[in-house]
């Protein structure tokens, strides 16, 4: 759907098919049924990112016909009623989009545009494996013939990109700054070509916000592997060395301060400690993960709960002007980098090739600094973003879509509910004959949602002829999104908690480096030795290492 002509079908926001193990390829159908597998050769198959099933599939019966799914989807982004007033002050909103970054992470076809006779068949099957392991910033590393374009020349350091000064700006705003912007193309005669991220997964610049935080990632890379270098490591093993401490550095993140935010850390310590029940729970050697697509279209999909509409961005985009439409606007995949009135349906439209300087992000608006002991880098209440709570509302603004986003340009579909994420999300599981929550309660041991869990309450409003048809056969999406809503307080639980954390597992373990499999493995560096000395590293000390710990870094365009 609105495919772009130019990026493979993996980089898009919204995949088009997938390679159910055992299956086949499930593609578009183009209708309102789903998908008729189709045959897959040998070579086909590897070349298909591995995805597999956890629980049955959902009958015609059991799935809601494209009337019931637009009007659930509208009740989810009800124009009609103010923005939810659901803000959870529990999660900094830098974790709504570190998530996304890691769901790129988890999902990135690594050889998508690398099959050449380089390629192994190891190479094809691990390129297609969730792992976290960080390829969506290193690709295949800078041995590859084809992924050391990422790369600085000394062949261990990420590129970084520089900002655009913004015409009649301030001393700060008019300058360009380096190590703000992703790397990017920089050459070609479009515009839309010259504007491209020089980076393995061009998704991570559908939103500023992913993007800063991609932007992070290389500083942190960059200053670790700068600093082995100054100690004297040899050239031979540097690159590796520091790949494998950013990231058990990253993982370590994920599993102290990401997951506990979203996901019940009951269900947390029973799987990290006693290991997985249901997905892969005794995988061979040298098995490689698959995603169960319960996780990729309905469980990992709590995040799109979590966005905010508009975003206290930085002094210059103060009090909600960073809304959600410009997060996408200043971006090289979905927007085009540049300010209104230029059209950002036009690829070729706008002055700007690179990200203006007064977009930077003001790091300290998004993660809370004073909680890891830094009240020097606190910020207002008034200025500091959380996310929305994990429910069954999403912001308006996801009602529609730039087609950039799920790689589309021009015109917009003649149905405007095709430009509706929760209405994508709930073809997508229809598509796949997706399970519905209530098969995945039983086939995962979870007590079910009562009837009287989808009574009207602060979520979706629904009619009385949906909310009966839920109560028997409720899309899985929605449904993990209601088990957050009645009984996680915000956080996923049940059949939601149980996959996320499960799969989450998983893809550490099938990572070439991995906290599940070194579990005596500990950060060490935090910059506060206090902390270190308390193995604590969060998603702050990850970004006060990589920006040395100056305020003037974190926020260059100052307070």
């Amino acid at each position: 759907m609105f495919r772009s002509a130019r990026e493979p079908q993996s980089k898009r926001h919204v995949r088009g098919s997938f390679f159910v193990v055992g299956e086949g390829i499930l593609g578009e159908s183009g209708t309102d049924t789903p998908a008729e597998p189709q045959a897959a050769s040998t070579v086909a198959a590897l070349r298909k990112f591995q995805f597999s099933r956890l629980g049955p599939k959902a009958k015609e019966a059991q799935r809601l016909d494209r009337a019931d799914r637009v009007e659930l989807a509208q009740a989810m982004t009800d124009r009609s009623r103010p923005q939810p007033d659901s803000d959870n002050p529990k999660v900094p909103a830098g974790f709504t989009y570190l998530g996304q970054f890691v769901d790129h992470d988890l999902t990135l076809d690594a050889t998508a545009v690398q099959l050449d006779e380089d390629v192994t068949v190891q190479q094809l099957l691990q390129g297609r494996s969730p792992a976290l392991d960080l390829d969506s910033l290193y690709g295949l590393g800078p041995g590859h013939r084809f992924d050391r374009r990422f790369y600085e020349d000394d062949g261990i350091r990420l590129k970084t990109g520089t900002t655009q000064g913004v015409p009649g700006g301030d001393a700060v705003t008019g300058t360009p700054l380096t190590g703000f912007d992703l790397p990017r193309v920089g050459v070609g005669s479009l515009k839309s070509e010259r504007r491209r991220p020089l980076i393995p997964d061009p998704r991570n610049d559908e939103n500023l916000a992913v993007a800063q935080i991609h932007s992070a990632f290389i500083r942190f890379h960059n200053r670790f592997a700068t600093e082995l270098a100054t100690k004297g490591v040899s050239s031979a093993v540097l690159f590796e060395s520091a790949r494998e401490a950013v990231v058990k550095h990253y993982q370590w993140v994920l599993r102290n301060d990401f997951l506990p935010r979203i996901v019940d850390e009951a269900i947390l310590k029973e799987v990290f400690t006693k290991g997985r029940r249901f997905f892969e729970p005794a995988p061979g050697e040298h098995d490689f993960p698959t995603m169960p697509i319960e996780f990729s279209v309905a469980a990992y999909r709590l995040g799109h709960s979590m966005v905010r509409g508009a975003y206290n961005w930085n002094r210059v985009f103060d009090n909600g002007g960073g809304t959600l439409p410009f997060l996408f606007r200043f971006t090289g995949t979905s927007g085009i980098l540049s300010p209104p009135p230029a059209d950002v349906t036009n690829p070729e439209a706008g002055d700007f090739e690179r990200l203006p300087t007064n977009w930077i992000v003001d790091f300290r608006r998004l993660f809370d600094f004073r909680a890891g002991g830094r009240d020097d880098l606190g910020v207002t209440a008034a200025q500091f973003n959380v996310t929305k709570r994990i429910d069954t509302l999403l912001v308006n603004p996801l009602a529609e879509l730039p087609l950039g986003s799920f790689g589309g340009r021009g015109q917009p579909p003649s149905d405007p509910n095709e430009l509706n994420l929760a209405f994508r999300n709930l073809t997508r599981a229809t598509m796949t004959s997706l399970s519905t929550g209530q098969q995945m309660a039983k086939r995962l041991d979870v007590k079910p949602l009562l009837p009287s869990d989808f009574d009207n309450r602060d979520g979706a409003q629904l009619s009385d002829g949906l909310r009966r048809k839920l109560v028997d056969h409720c899309p899985l999406w929605f449904y993990v999104l209601r088990e957050a809503e009645v009984n996680g307080g915000g956080r996923l639980t049940g059949v939601g908690g149980r996959i996320v954390a499960e799969v989450f597992h998983r893809a550490m373990e099938g990572s070439r480096y991995s906290l599940v499999r070194d579990p005596f493995w500990r950060p060490f560096l935090t910059p506060d030795p206090t902390r270190r000395s308390k193995e604590i590293f969060e998603m702050t000390d990850l970004l006060l290492y990589a920006f040395e710990g100056k305020a003037e870094l974190l926020n260059p365009l100052g307070p």
